[in-house]
């Protein structure tokens, strides 16, 4: 006895995101625009090689995830770091399937080399501030070295 889509058995043809992209395609068009760097969203990739969008923005996720695109800013990639790749790392990194604790991992990793940055931008600042006023306090005769 066939299923069908009125018993649920059928698959939504309005999902789209399980729609097969073509990887020569989208390999192509990306890397067109790592030679630029320029931020684009997945509905533009999805336009330039005629994919549904929902479909392209999961590679896109999935490349993101592998290091393989930077997230430019909300629903934006850059295909920089494509420049160097070839296209077999390419191909392997789409089959990868996301495993959320390594996503947390990543994500936490951002955040310590954020703060790491934050941290030593400030110790720097004040670096250069106590050598001002040490040499502020040498010109003025008064050693700071003494007790």
């Amino acid at each position: 006895m066939k299923r069908t889509s009125a018993a649920g058995g059928a698959r939504r043809a309005s999902d789209e995101s399980t729609a097969k992209v073509e990887k020569q395609d989208l390999w192509d068009e990306l890397q067109r625009r790592a030679a630029t760097n320029e931020p684009f969203a997945p509905v533009d990739i999805a336009q330039a090689i005629s994919a549904p969008e929902a479909a392209v923005a999961k590679a896109l996720l999935t490349l993101s995830y592998e290091r393989l695109l930077e997230k430019a800013e909300a629903n934006r990639y850059k295909a920089g770091p494509l420049a160097n790749l070839n296209q077999a790392e390419f191909v392997k990194a789409l089959a990868v399937r996301i495993d959320p604790k390594r996503q947390q991992d990543w994500l936490e990793i951002e955040r310590l080399k954020k703060n790491n940055e934050e941290m030593r931008r400030r110790l720097l600042e004040a670096v250069a501030e106590r050598d001002r006023y040490k040499a502020l306090l040498e010109k003025a005769g008064i050693n700071p070295e003494a007790p």
